[in-house]
């Protein structure tokens, strides 16, 4: 088979083995497979996979199943989405049949393939680690991007009213179409959220650029979901106002986590949030497609940190 790796800061679409199919796993012709930041730092040799998984890129996909292992209820032709560690950048891909679930009736396998990571990710920090409830308050950094508009949709759709920071006017208008209450372009500093706080969940992407704000921002007992580092590593942080505001700050990876607590995850959002998109309450924000020829200049553009929604790169077009 054919499939996308990080060679020396670039894509490169090679032949690489395919892969067997175990028992209790299933096997995927994929039609598309959405792209993520953590594919961007693993082609830069930043982010390698979790021992064990793919080196080939791609935490999601989409695609009808191929092969069927022993154990599994899925049928050879059931067209769906899968949450994966690595490998959904090629032309098949096996995976633990419990971290797929069905494409939403009435959207394409073009539009499933930009579900699973955000949305597993927005479903796992808000809701189930933070314990996001009903007229909670959210403040979600980089609200335009893949999780942030999936986040948003979430908050809407569950009653927590949020707000968000991001790059530029055009995408706090993007997300305010989504649900957002409102925000702030980072370069406009984040002083003015003051005014529309306390709030009690942060789902923060960002990091160290942003800790004082955050610890001035939230409630008392309000929760700091760090999920990423784009802002960097290294801060002070004033335990005082931890202490004090009983806030938990709450670190959050999901690719390397095991294969049962995945499965748990999924099984969730099929039951909770799966059945939204069907009443469309929920959408994919499907942003732009490219051909996994065009892969490289897919990645240039979600490196630009430009990108509202979600970049897919299309693998089989006969499927699609």
């Amino acid at each position: 088979m054919k499939a996308l790796q990080g060679v020396e800061g670039q894509v490169k679409w090679v032949e690489e083995p395919s892969p067997t199919c175990d028992v209790g796993q299933i096997r995927i012709r994929v039609a598309a497979a959405g792209l993520n930041r953590a594919d961007l730092l693993q082609s830069a040799g930043l982010y390698p996979p979790p021992p064990g998984a793919s080196q080939v890129l791609g935490l999601e996909c989409s695609g009808v199943v191929s092969e069927v292992g022993p154990g599994s209820s899925w049928k050879i032709g059931d067209r769906v989405c899968a949450l994966l560690a690595g490998g959904g950048m090629a032309q098949e891909v096996v995976v633990d049949a419990r971290h797929a679930l069905p494409v939403p009736e009435g959207l394409s396998l073009l539009e499933a393939a930009a579900l699973p990571e955000v949305y597993s990710t927005a479903w796992l920090n808000l809701f189930q680690l933070a314990g996001l409830k009903p007229g909670e308050k959210v403040l979600l950094h980089a609200g335009a991007s893949g999780v942030g508009s999936a986040a948003i949709q979430l908050c809407k759709a569950f009653g927590s009213p949020c707000w968000v920071t991001v790059g530029s006017s055009e995408r706090l208008e993007y997300c305010q179409a989504l649900g957002a209450q409102g925000g702030v372009v980072r370069t406009d500093g984040l002083d003015s959220l003051k005014s529309l706080g306390p709030f009690d969940v942060v789902l923060d992407p960002v990091g160290a650029n942003y800790v004082e704000s955050n610890l001035k921002l939230l409630a008392l007992d309000g929760r700091w979901v760090l999920i990423g580092l784009m802002g960097g590593r290294k801060a002070e942080l004033d335990l005082a106002l931890v202490l004090g505001k009983r806030i938990q700050l709450l670190g959050s990876t999901l690719r390397s986590r095991d294969d049962q607590f995945k499965a748990d995850l999924l099984s969730d959002l099929g039951q909770q949030v799966w059945p939204l998109f069907t009443e469309r309450r929920l959408s994919p924000q499907l942003a732009k497609t490219f051909p996994i020829e065009e892969a490289q200049a897919a990645f240039t553009e979600l490196a630009s940190n430009q990108v509202s929604g979600k970049l897919v790169l299309v693998i089989d077009s006969s499927l699609v």
